[in-house]
């Protein structure tokens, strides 16, 4: 048996190899495909690791915790949308004795306003903060001049932190220390804070949803009173959100929960009717989120590239279609002398395979030169797996046995006689 499939191996590369151009293009589209599964689900496990690591850089003790969404005739708006956290929670929060589980707490206010130094101005999000912020969100750190301080939150004071990006926008090469910038307060009524600018933060990791650099950081109590509108219908401050890092790890769980019953207690909610007026997440949740979706991405971006797959395969079977009518009398005369249905099936069904796998191999090195070239460029990050190589060969060789059983039976099926006989 290893004889005759060797020696069909033979005939198979013999027969390929006498129409080279032919056989060449009937491989461009496995090709292709092949390259195509590989760069494109490469890019996409290059993106869930980036994604995995930049969540897992800002700590996987770090929750979150979100105001919730508006409800109007029933519709919900978008999470974050309420102003049902206020400045009281996040102190509530901090006390130990209600979250034993959580060391550092940090509330932030934050909206987007326009930024103005002489002639210079960036649209950029104006975050009020706490001197704990640096403490709960790794990569904070103040190159120059300092972070906001409690003086700053007591005393509302005008001052700011720059992030690095605006720092140069509004700067280039000049010291920002001691400058001062005009912060527009949105809504109708305009006008302008003036701010002086105490601190630079250093360039962080831009590469996330929104950008870390582009930012202006002011005393929470500033941006509550004197930037924005930061009070609810009670007159109450209100905060966008409130950063908790958890004692450890394991602990993080915990803190969730504690906060979520906390919170459930000072909103007064009902524990068997009303659903939380505020949103609580970790980092854990945000990974299996993430993770979730960069999946989808990948599965969806290589079914995208089988479709070429597919469209190589049926270019073997066209072409093997034509190679059983070109080659009718050769069939014929190796049935007289004594070549079974099977012997014939076979040898078709070889090519065509081999045809499809030595496409996929060159596939292969299609595909990992274009996750190289996407690596180079810088625009993001690919990265090539060997599982995403195993499914586009595996693929490949499934395409050419599938597309190669048709013409393969045709010619096994022929009548010796009567193949003799074709012109």
């Amino acid at each position: 048996m290893i004889v005759d499939i060797s020696e069909n191996l033979r005939v198979a590369l013999d027969g390929l190899t006498v129409n080279k151009m032919r056989s060449g293009l009937t491989m461009l589209g496995v090709i292709i495909g092949v390259g195509a599964v590989i760069a494109l689900m490469s890019i996409g496990q290059g993106a869930q690791a980036s994604i995995t690591e930049q969540i897992s850089d800002v700590g996987s003790n770090l929750i979150f915790v979100f105001p919730g969404a508006t409800r109007m005739g029933g519709v919900h708006g978008a999470s974050g949308s309420a102003a049902t956290l206020t400045y009281d929670d996040a102190e509530a929060i901090a006390d130990a004795g209600n979250v034993p589980s959580a060391v550092t707490v940090a509330p932030e206010f934050s909206q987007s306003t326009q930024v103005i130094f002489g002639d210079e101005n960036v649209n950029v999000s104006v975050s009020g903060v706490t001197p704990e912020y640096p403490d709960a969100l790794s990569g904070v750190e103040v190159v120059r001049g300092r972070f906001i301080e409690e003086k700053d939150v007591d005393g509302r004071a005008n001052v700011a932190v720059l992030g690095y990006q605006t720092a140069i926008d509004l700067f280039g090469g000049f010291d920002p220390l001691g400058q001062k910038i005009k912060v527009t307060i949105p809504g109708g009524a305009g006008g302008r804070v003036s701010i002086t600018v105490v601190g630079v933060l250093a360039e962080q990791d831009a590469s996330g949803m929104t950008d870390p650099n582009d930012v202006v950081f002011v005393p929470i109590t500033t941006a509550q009173n004197r930037v924005f509108n930061g009070r609810n219908s009670l007159g109450e401050p209100i905060v966008s959100r409130i950063n908790v890092v958890a004692a450890s790890e394991e602990r993080a769980g915990a803190a969730v929960d504690e906060i979520t019953a906390l919170l459930r207690d000072r909103h007064g909610l009902d524990p068997d009717e009303e659903e939380d007026d505020f949103g609580v997440m970790n980092q854990a949740d945000l990974l299996n989120m993430a993770t979730q979706v960069t999946d989808i991405m990948t599965t969806f971006l290589g079914a995208i590239a089988g479709i070429s797959l597919l469209v190589g395969g049926i270019g073997i079977m066209n072409i093997m279609l034509v190679s059983v009518t070109e080659r009718t009398r050769e069939i014929g005369l190796r049935k007289a002398v004594g070549a079974r249905k099977a012997d014939i099936l076979v040898q078709f069904l070889l090519e065509a395979v081999v045809l499809s796998l030595v496409g996929g191999l060159l596939g292969i090195l299609l595909g990992i030169g274009l996750a190289s070239l996407v690596n180079v460029t810088g625009l993001m990050e690919a990265q090539v797996t060997f599982d995403s190589i195993a499914l586009a060969v595996g693929f490949s060789a499934a395409i050419g046995l599938f597309f190669g059983i048709y013409p393969a039976n045709q010619a096994a099926g022929l009548n010796p006689i009567e193949a003799l006989r074709y012109e």
